[in-house]
């Protein structure tokens, strides 16, 4: 019976060993992952717009990214930190100014807009370029107008073949996991309250 004895005492104190460093290496880890802040000590950006993903079709976010005629765009949404937004499942249709459509602005609008202090401002016209749902250009022509995601309408107009919203003409069209980008000539502005 004694070598039974034996056995039991090693194998409780190797399991007892096992659950010790177990739980060491998880505090370990869950420091790592409650971290938010990089080696510089800037706060990291959280979310799932900073999620990669190679495998998936790309979302409104990722299209934006990817196109070099969206520079100015993409700077806009990152200064508003609305990247998450743009990652939602959806669906969204995205109207997406192009790099063009913001220089037409007055000059300066666009630096503005991109200070810290200006956040909400800028917010509420990329927000304005938003709207749920998955609509081709050719099912618009079937709208008069839209719901935008900062809670004003837009209105939809058609132009023989040529759809316009806000005034902007949709020049491309994108299908995305997470919904559509059209690609428009024009920064949509909202209404002042």
């Amino acid at each position: 019976m004694k070598p039974i004895v034996n056995f039991k005492l090693w194998a409780i104190t190797f399991l007892m060993l096992g659950l010790v460093s177990a739980c060491k290496n998880g505090d370990k880890a869950s420091t790592t992952e409650s971290s938010n802040t990089t080696e510089t000590g800037i706060k990291a950006k959280q979310g799932q717009a900073f999620i990669e993903d190679d495998g998936s079709t790309p979302n409104v976010l990722n299209i934006a990214i990817g196109s070099s005629d969206h520079t100015t765009l993409v700077a806009a949404v990152q200064a508003a930190e609305l990247e998450n937004v743009l990652v939602n499942a959806g669906p969204l249709m995205v109207f997406a100014p192009t790099n063009d459509a913001f220089d037409a602005l007055p000059e300066g609008t666009v630096e503005d807009l991109l200070k810290p202090e200006n956040k909400e401002t800028l917010a509420n016209i990329l927000k304005y370029h938003v709207t749920p749902g998955n609509y081709s250009k050719d099912f618009l022509k079937k709208f008069k107008k839209l719901g935008q995601a900062n809670n004003q309408d837009v209105a939809v107009e058609v132009k023989g073949d040529d759809v316009f919203v806000g005034g902007a003409k949709i020049i491309a069209s994108i299908p995305a996991g997470n919904g559509i980008v059209h690609v428009v000539d024009k920064v949509l502005l909202p209404t002042k309250d």
